[in-house]
């Protein structure tokens, strides 16, 4: 039996990355997956890898900043599963690295539409459905941004102190019905957007792993797997008294 057989998880921006690797992760763990992107072949990738392995997914398309498309998710969601036990929002973007005062309006919008707006209406559909179930459990993809300052990065690093904040208060609000709330917050995870954040802060002199190994006291930056075990483990009943909190997952970064 697996850490959450026979429950169903959604996923968002499951079409790569932590995403991908979270949805893989509940399948392998017993979870019936709803894998969601705005990318659609991306999307269909992963629930293909997940039906490959053996397990049970289902690809629906969403922009998660766009209130229509969420709720056809969980409309989707109810017709296909009839419930939901667990979810992962995911879905996020990096936007572009520069000073506070040369960040563009259109940048700054964009990251909260996707990064606050987006997760803000999953969480209330999520809470929602779960409501009916007699709980669940929701992990929210934060950042060591959302815990500490990046220079070049107001915008994003203003969307996770954000969701942080978003984690406590549902974790206070609904804890009394059996859902918990959590954000992760990881350090640097070998995925395309650390590749995008190195490409733009150092024009492309270095990878990923030559700028943020060395920031990382345990020598090397994560892989998007060791996040996905910390999702999966806090959705599941081993994390029962676990609710309201932010975790690092950083090789020690917020320690320095």
């Amino acid at each position: 039996m697996g850490l959450v057989s026979g429950k169903t998880a959604l996923v968002t921006g499951s079409g790569a990355g932590i995403g991908r690797a979270t949805a893989l992760k509940f399948a392998e763990e017993g979870a019936n997956v709803v894998v969601s992107d705005i990318d659609v072949s991306s999307g269909e990738e992963t629930t293909e890898l997940i039906e490959k392995a053996g397990g049970h997914a289902a690809f629906i398309k969403a922009d998660v900043s766009d209130p229509s498309d969420v709720e056809n998710l969980f409309d989707a969601i109810e017709k296909s599963f009839g419930s939901l036990d667990c979810a992962c929002n995911n879905a996020g973007i990096e936007g572009n690295v520069a000073p506070t005062i040369d960040q563009t309006i259109e940048n700054f919008d964009a990251i909260m539409n996707v990064n606050v707006r987006g997760m803000f209406l999953c969480l209330q559909s999520e809470i929602r459905h779960m409501r009916k179930n007699g709980g669940g459990a929701i992990v929210n993809l934060s950042s060591v941004a959302g815990l500490i300052g990046f220079p070049g990065l107001s915008p994003y690093t203003a969307s996770k102190h954000a969701v942080n904040g978003l984690t406590k208060n549902a974790a206070l609000e609904y804890g009394k019905e059996g859902i918990r709330v959590n954000s992760i917050c990881p350090g640097g995870i070998d995925t395309r957007m650390l590749d995008s954040l190195a490409d733009q802060s150092t024009a492309g002199t270095q990878t990923s792993h030559q700028m943020m190994d060395p920031l990382h006291p345990i020598g090397r930056i994560g892989q998007a797997v060791e996040v996905a075990e910390l999702i999966v483990w806090l959705c599941s009943s081993r994390a029962s008294f676990i609710t309201g909190t932010n975790i690092p997952v950083d090789g020690g970064f917020v320690a320095q």
